[in-house]
């Protein structure tokens, strides 16, 4: 009797929905605080970005906020009003909105994947249903160290309550997942040791997800530090036997090298961060040019990065700050662009006058956001909101005085410590300790 040869061993794989993407063979966009706006994943996409998560929002943010169509930009808006102004109207007599999130549904449909900040599954899923209908995923962030974050229990806290955790991740695939058809997934870091990361991803990828992303680093790493690959493999052995894409994060600076590094540990994606921040052309392939023509090739780069921020009407902070990390700090334009105040200033200091009418564009969009505002010394700043706090009530006026009070009292603070019998080198401790207290 003739043997029957064995067929191909097949690998599980977890369902797609029908409104979800796959991550197997995605070079992705980090979700970066800064660099995750609208402008950012647009020029990602523009250079060869698979996907492009958004940036960090936390569920009680998002919950509450308007939903609108921008009819200036053609993007998607969730705006509300920001709760100073909302508790005192006379500071801000335009009443502008914050905008929370911006989409453009256009150009990033079925690419974006929308990452949430959460410690709670009621929180989680209320905020999953504010945009699961406009956006191809959502993604639980289980892996910031920052303090913001984890104070919250969100974020690395995560790892610590992998019960909670995991009741998060079936919840938003039970309530938001399967009736929207998006897929739902989980940005981890590892853990001290192989078997604790082991036991943790075990865990997760039973809980319905699609993807699951690990950073390369614990906890109490920074970004100046190596990326540990030690047990990048073996996650990825756990993802695959459970039919769950794995996609890598840390030190990965191309497409090239995520290619080389999906092969060699045997993953199936890669998110490029920091590098993504100063050259988002790393997305492009080597066939394209790669990322390697940046470094004389970077006005390029920032002159499509001012197109899109113009389209979009992004924030004039978020703009100047990208534009300081992709221009290089010995160009004569960089302090130029730094000393800018508006979109028309840094048009002008790039020298893009020219442009397909980009200046008359960037004084437009300066008139709407309302910039550069009007210069203000501190006296009459203070005057200003002193009177606003008058018409608020009497109880504004007189917490405006406690503050006022408190800070009569620390300059007589300050006054003592230049007596002569105080030692210089206190001196100098107590002036610059003082910044550090006050920023926390």
């Amino acid at each position: 009797m003739a043997s029957i040869a064995p067929g191909p061993v097949l690998t599980p794989r977890v369902p797609i929905p029908r409104n979800g993407v796959d991550y197997r063979g995605t070079v992705v966009l980090a979700p970066m605080v800064r660099s995750g706006e609208l402008p950012s994943r647009l020029l990602a996409l523009k250079y060869g970005a698979d996907l492009v998560w958004g940036p960090e929002t936390i569920d009680r943010a998002i919950i509450g906020t308007t939903r609108r169509m921008n009819p200036h930009t053609h993007t998607l808006e969730w705006s509300r009003l920001p709760t100073s102004k909302l508790k005192n109207p006379a500071l801000d007599p335009e009443q502008r909105e914050s905008v929370l999130y911006r989409i453009h549904p256009e150009l990033e449909k079925g690419r974006l994947i929308y990452q949430m900040g959460t410690a709670s599954p009621d929180l989680a899923v209320q905020a999953a249903k504010m945009v699961a209908a406009d956006v191809a995923g959502i993604d639980v962030n289980s892996g910031c160290p920052k303090p913001f974050s984890t104070a919250g229990g969100m974020g690395a806290a995560l790892l610590k309550t992998p019960d909670l955790l995991c009741d998060i991740l079936r919840r938003l695939v039970e309530e938001v997942g399967t009736p929207y058809e998006i897929g739902i997934s989980v940005k981890i870091r590892i853990l001290d040791t192989p078997a604790e990361t082991e036991a943790l991803v075990r865990r997760l990828v039973q809980t319905g997800i699609t993807g699951l992303t690990v950073h390369c680093r614990t906890t109490p790493m920074r970004p100046r530090e190596r990326a540990i690959r030690l047990q990048l493999k073996m996650v990825g052995d756990v993802c695959r036997a459970a039919g769950v894409a794995c996609v890598m994060n840390g030190d990965v600076t191309s497409r090239a090298e995520a290619l080389q590094l999906m092969r060699e540990f045997k993953v199936d994606g890669a998110m490029i961060a920091t590098e993504a921040e100063k050259n988002p052309s790393c997305f492009r392939p080597d066939a394209e040019g790669g990322p390697h023509e940046w470094r004389s090739q970077w006005r390029t780069v920032v002159t499509e990065y001012m197109r899109l921020a113009l389209q979009v009407e992004n924030r004039w902070g978020n703009t100047k700050y990208l534009l300081g990390q992709m221009i290089p700090g010995r160009e004569k334009v960089y302090q130029a662009m730094n000393k800018s105040r508006c979109y028309a200033d840094v048009v002008a200091a790039l020298e893009l006058e020219g442009v397909d009418g980009m200046l008359e564009h960037a004084k437009s969009v300066d008139q709407h956001l309302g910039i550069p505002q009007p210069l203000e010394s501190k006296a009459s700043k203070k005057a200003r909101i002193r009177e606003a706090n008058k018409q608020a009530g009497p109880a504004t006026e007189k917490k405006e005085k406690r503050k006022d009070m408190g800070a009569e009292q620390l300059e007589a603070k300050r006054v003592k410590i230049t007596e002569p019998s105080v030692e210089p080198a206190i001196l100098q401790q107590t002036e610059t300790a003082a910044p550090a207290a006050l920023s926390v």
